[in-house]
Formats: structure tokens, C-alpha cells, sequence
């Protein structure tokens, strides 16, 4: 088969390296793509921001199947347009991911549909805010209404931070760029208390999957301080959900979910991601996303034994039901490495040594995130620049083994956290 992957991130390399493993791949094509991705697939240059551009790529690439990796092409439509063409495509319509690309969406459809989820209230002026933060005890969740990089949540320990943080998203100046048009929203919700997990599915949009557990690390500093990010690492193990909270959470979200996108005439395919947060009054729903998740992917794909093409393909195809999926015991993890000043300002070009003898390591993979190729040299040219990931026998081991080859990395300006995981650490060592 061929596969074109629409993409640039580390999400992206992850999915490109994971079908490159089945017997059915004859060729990949992933438009952009980035410096790492080249190394396995064929890039095809497109801005990820223009649909025609995106359709003329595919109509000229005819692939067997399409894979839409980031939010933004799915929430202009590609999915709808490639299938118009007669192509086989993985990812929801532009209807279906709405879940992700609106906060206010998906809040009125958990609610409609008896989802549990925290409080909240969309508000449309900073008036609005104002009347409903009353309502909510500090800390307060303030949350951009569309899509924003995973940098549009903002933890806030008073009401009049929570209202300041509503002028930014309203103004822009939070998310460092000018405000849309049309009406602009905001979601007020509660703070939830507990561990987060990232609990991803795949459904055909009747039957639904789940994939491994993972749980992300979106704070830029250690101890989860700072601003949020894209993702700064991840792991992967079962006892993050054991069966029983498992299969509660596919019996009261996931399934429901799948249903009540039927039910309202936006059947969703593709993957579910659901952001869940473990309270001590049960799992609570965070957020929605539409496509895999990043760095998530990267931790996953590692612990997949079984073929992800045959998955993506019968998914595509209605036909998810009786697909196998085979798990590694164990875990996984995968460790961001960012350049300096993100999420803020940071400056690129820079080039990167080490990937060499990183490759060289079994049970590693080095995903490329924001890397691009410079007279034959791989270079940085994002805030995320790659990510670490590793497999083992069990937590501690596949850690240990992504540190010790990020430890062979480096570039000017280059961070990352050292306490990926830390919560898990600290339930071990209680023990």
C-alpha cells in the first residue's frame, strides 16, 4: 500500500516508523514532514494551513490511504474533501471534530449526553466572565474555546487572575496572536483534582478500540510548574488504568461518546482521544481531541506489536470490529527535548549532534519534532524539537533507557525535563 501521512511533528514520525513496520507498506509520502521522517519517508512540501494545497498533494500522490495527523487540517475539512475525491482517509469530518476544535462544543455535548465532566460556563465577553467566575471556587480553569496548540488552558489560583486570563484569550495576547473572526468564547470550569490520563481509542464510528494508557507532561517546568506546552514527555503503562476503571471508562465515555456523535448526526471515525482527570469522585472527562495525541503517540507506538496499518485501514473502512491489537508488557516513555525559551519565544537553525549514536541504542526510537534538514545537516527549526522514546521491562527500565540517550543529544539552547514520571516514581517508592 500507499500511505501519504498529512503532517510535521513528532506524531507524525511516530505513526510513519509504525507502518513502515507492516508487510503491507510499499511506500509513505508525508506532506511537510520534517528532517527525521525524510530519513523513512518522501516528502512531499504543503502548508498545513491550505486545504486546496493539501487536496492537490493527495489527487496527485493517489494514495491507498491518508492519514491526517494534526488538529488544524481536520478542522478545515481535509477528511470531507479527500473523501468527496473517493479516497480512503483516517480521521474524522470537520463536523466530528469539533469535539476537539471547540472547548464549548464538547462541554454541551458531555453534558447533553449525562458525561461526566466538571462544571462549567462559555462566556463571550469578559462581562460574562466576570458574572460567571462568582460561581466557582479558586483555582479556576480558564480555557480557550478553539484550538490553540495545547497552550490555551490556563490554571488560575484567584478570580481576578481567572478574569485576566479571559482578557488574554479574548485579546490574543495569551496565545500570541491576533483574535479570530467571528464570535469569540471562553470556557470557565471547575479545577479538578487528581492524576490525568490520556485514554485513546480508535472507533470506525460503531465500534471502539481502546490503545494503551499513557500520561502526558504538559507543564514546561519540573514539579508540573510553568506555562502549558504541546507536551514535554510521556509513559505508558496498564496500572495507569487497571481493567475495571478501564472498561468503566469505555462503558460511560468512550462508547457513549461514539453513540451520541451518531445520534446527533455527526457520526465521529478516527481516534478518540480523551482527557480524563482520576478524581475521588471518579474519572472526569478534561478534553477531547480528534487525532492521535503528541508526545502520547510516540509512547505508544512503542509498546505496539501488532500492525497499525491493518487498524488505520479496517478503521477507514467501517471495519474495526475483530481487528487485533497486540500490547508489549511492560512500559514506555518518551522525553521531549525543546528549545530554549519555549513556549515563549525561541530562536532555530541550530544543529543537532548525537542523533548518530542515539539510533544505536535498541529499544530506542528518536522521534523528530521540529527538525528540518540544512545542507545534509538535521537542524532545529520548532519549539519541540524531538523526543526520546524508549521501551522496557517495566517503568524504571524504560525511563532509564530515554534519559540515557537524550544524554547523547545536544543543540544550542537545548531543555527538557528531568522528572518525567515523577508521580508514578513517587507511588513506587511509597510502597
Amino acid at each position: 500500500m500507499k500511505v501519504l501521512i498529512f503532517g510535521s511533528g513528532g506524531r507524525e514520525h511516530a505513526l510513519a516508523w509504525a507502518i513502515s513496520r507492516s508487510p503491507r507498506t510499499k511506500e509513505i509520502v508525508c506532506a511537510p514532514g520534517n528532517g527525521g521522517i525524510g530519513k523513512i519517508a518522501r516528502l512531499a512540501p504543503v502548508s498545513l494551513s491550505d486545504l486546496a494545497a493539501m487536496v492537490e498533494v493527495a489527487l496527485a500522490e493517489q494514495p491507498d490511504l491518508v492519514v491526517v495527523g494534526p488538529e488544524l487540517p481536520l478542522s478545515l475539512g481535509l477528511v470531507d474533501e479527500l473523501k468527496a475525491q473517493g479516497m480512503k482517509v483516517f480521521g474524522p469530518t470537520k463536523a466530528a471534530a469539533m469535539l476537539e476544535c471547540s472547548k464549548s462544543f464538547a462541554k454541551r455535548f458531555l453534558q447533553r449526553h449525562n458525561i461526566p465532566t466538571a462544571k462549567y460556563a462559555v462566556c463571550s465577553s469578559v462581562a460574562e466572565v466576570k458574572k460567571a467566575i462568582a460561581s466557582f471556587q479558586a483555582p479556576i480553569v480558564v480555557k480557550a474555546d478553539g484550538l490553540a496548540a495545547g497552550k490555551g488552558v490556563v490554571i488560575c489560583q484567584t478570580q481576578r487572575a481567572a478574569l485576566d486570563a479571559a482578557q488574554g484569550l479574548f485579546t490574543g495576547v495569551l496565545l500570541g496572536s491576533a483574535p479570530g473572526s467571528g464570535e469569540l468564547q471562553v470556557v470557565i470550569e471547575e479545577f479538578l483534582v487528581g492524576d490525568e490520563v490520556s485514554f485513546l481509542c480508535l472507533t470506525d464510528g460503531k465500534f471502539v478500540q481502546p490503545l494503551v494508557p499513557a500520561q502526558d507532561h504538559k507543564r514546561i517546568g519540573e514539579g508540573d510548574t510553568g506555562p502549558n506546552t504541546g507536551g514535554m514527555g510521556v509513559y505508558s503503562m496498564d496500572s495507569l488504568l487497571n481493567p475495571v476503571l478501564q472498561e468503566w471508562v469505555m462503558e460511560n465515555v468512550a462508547r457513549p461518546t461514539v453513540r451520541g456523535m451518531a445520534e446527533d448526526g455527526t457520526p465521529f471515525a478516527g481516534v478518540l482521544y480523551i482527557g480524563l482527570m482520576m478524581t475521588s469522585r471518579g474519572p472526569q472527562v478534561l478534553e477531547f481531541n480528534a487525532r492521535f495525541g503528541d508526545p502520547e503517540t510516540q509512547a505508544i507506538v512503542m509498546r505496539l506489536e501488532s500492525d497499525l496499518l491493518v487498524a488505520l485501514e479496517n478503521c477507514a473502512e467501517g471495519k474495526l470490529w475483530g481487528t487485533e491489537f497486540r500490547w508489549k508488557p511492560g512500559a514506555s516513555a518518551c522525553v521531549i527535548a525543546a528549545s530554549g525559551g519555549y513556549p515563549g519565544s525561541f530562536k532555530t537553525g541550530f544543529p543537532i549532534t548525537g542523533l548518530d549514536e542515539a539510533s544505536l541504542k535498541l529499544g530506542v526510537q528518536v522521534f523528530h519534532s521540529g527538525t528540518a534538514l540544512v545542507d545534509g545537516k538535521v537542524c532545529t527549526s520548532g519549539g519541540r524539537v524531538l523526543g526520546v522514546a524508549a521501551a522496557g521491562a517495566n517503568f524504571t527500565e524504560a525511563l532509564d533507557l530515554a534519559y540515557s540517550t537524550m544524554a547523547k543529544i545536544n543543540f544550542e539552547g537545548m531543555y527538557y525535563r528531568r522528572d518525567i514520571g515523577h508521580r508514578a516514581l513517587l507511588k513506587q517508592w511509597a510502597k
